[in-house]
């Protein structure tokens, strides 16, 4: 006599529960992420009507307490630098870029312009020292028409 089982076990692999863990691990990334908030310095730039693009090395910013920092790598990461420190670091990473990169400034529009320039005096001095010809950028946000 033949004995058999009832109960058969399906070898089939139901796809219907990864599909709901897709899905609610989706839903948890897109709401983490807008928690999220980059490690950037809070700036109001001065307006401009000019729009010029450039390949972007460094970036370097000055707030409105004329605190110097720099984003070495354009990821929001910037380091609290003095002037002096800013010579050196510029030195450093500049010659890693190519050499038609352009130093970023993001300088608060409250800044007097002897920061600002000072900026542009430690670029020079690195391209006098290096024989190169890094350009430094202005940042400006557009200017709003009135209606």
């Amino acid at each position: 006599m033949a004995i058999r089982s009832r109960n058969k076990l399906s070898v089939a692999f139901s796809t219907a529960s990864m599909s709901d863990l897709v899905f609610l691990l989706l839903i948890f990334f897109m709401i983490s992420s807008t928690l999220l908030s980059p490690n950037a310095v809070k700036l109001l730039l001065p307006s401009s009507k000019s729009k010029t693009m450039a390949k972007q090395a460094i970036t370097v910013y000055i707030n409105d307490k004329f605190e110097y920092f720099v984003d070495p790598d354009g990821r929001g990461n910037a380091i609290a630098v003095n002037l002096e420190l800013l010579k050196q670091t510029l030195a450093e990473k500049l010659p890693q870029q190519d050499d038609d990169a352009s130093v970023v400034l993001r300088a608060d529009q409250s800044v007097p312009v002897q920061y600002v320039v000072s900026v542009f005096d430690v670029v020079n001095e690195i391209n006098q020292e290096l024989s190169k010809k890094y350009k430094v950028i202005l940042a400006t946000r557009p200017i709003k028409e009135i209606k």
